[in-house]
């Protein structure tokens, strides 16, 4: 039970619906930012505006999965009203208030360095992460069939990275008839897919692997399908990007050549947001008594 915590909800979209019922069950008090234009409301949990929040009484602040962007705002998908996580807002927590975010950026590191907080990186945790890979499988199948004239089985698909959600994808495409080759750097992870039975390749050699793809799937998030690499793809290919944004392809190339590329960070939020909120939701259970049963006091 976190009987006895009071924590600050703030933004976020329908996965956040799963986070606030479970802490809710839990004895938590939420106050949640964000949510006014939510119709139903959780027994436990009131809604206000980000200047109606005791912040110094917040034990932890729970950000969507995003974070914030770089100026400090906070996605809201349950509200029209602009919301911005500051540094006056955190320094009047108290010294132990733990900040939970799915991913973090320079603006919320300088953040929390700033104001000497903690932060914990949910998808930095192999467990959600490998958890999350699930419905974000689930999600690329959905876009590769709706945007593709061409069965998966039999397609040419070429996964870049064999990070856990590079190497859920490769296995899932693999399983269903394609022929599914994987690009890394690493020489364990070149080894890993040749014991899958899948065809290692090094990145280096992108651009001439890329002359037979019918779906690209990247996994990594840096620019690595640069122009030459989309110049060597066939017309008809689907560059389908799951890294965070900005994502890891020439976009702006690539429509000029006239190949579709989609940008598809959060699918599990969107194919798939009550199991998505869930898996979050469980992880942050824990983490959650941590702070309680440790006086308040995240261990590192």
């Amino acid at each position: 039970m976190l009987t006895g915590l009071n924590i600050a909800v703030i933004g976020g979209d329908a996965r956040q619906l799963e986070v606030i019922r479970k802490l809710t069950e839990l004895d938590a008090k939420l106050s949640l930012v964000g949510f006014d234009q939510l119709d139903h409301g959780f027994t436990g949990a009131t809604k206000v505006n980000i200047d109606e929040v005791q912040f110094e009484e917040v034990d932890s602040i729970i950000l969507p999965i995003p974070g914030t962007d770089q100026e400090g705002t906070v996605d809201t998908v349950f509200s029209n009203i602009e919301v911005k996580l500051t540094e006056d807002l955190l320094m009047r927590t108290p010294d132990h208030c733990v900040i939970f975010s799915g991913i973090t950026n320079d603006y919320l590191n300088n953040l929390v360095q700033n104001t000497n907080r903690k932060l914990i990186q949910l998808f930095n945790r192999d467990d959600v992460a490998i958890y999350n890979s699930i419905p974000t499988v689930e999600g690329t199948i959905m876009m590769v069939i709706q945007h593709t004239d061409i069965t998966i089985h039999s397609s040419n698909v070429a996964v870049l990275g064999l990070g856990r959600v590079g190497m859920s994808v490769a296995r899932t495409f693999a399983s269903l008839g394609a022929k599914v080759k994987v690009g890394a750097r690493d020489s364990a992870h070149l080894a890993r897919i040749t014991e899958m039975g899948l065809t290692p390749f090094h990145l280096s050699e992108l651009e001439q692997e890329s002359k037979d793809v019918d779906v690209c799937i990247n996994t990594i998030p840096h620019l690595i399908v640069t122009s030459k690499v989309i110049s060597n793809m066939p017309a008809h290919t689907l560059i389908v990007d799951l890294a965070s944004k900005p994502g890891g392809t020439d976009f702006r190339y690539a429509e000029k050549r006239g190949i579709k590329a989609l940008l598809a960070p959060g699918l599990p939020g969107i194919v798939a947001p009550k199991t998505a909120g869930q898996i979050v939701a469980n992880v942050l259970t824990q983490l959650l008594e941590e702070v309680k049963n440790e006086g308040k006091g995240l261990s590192s």
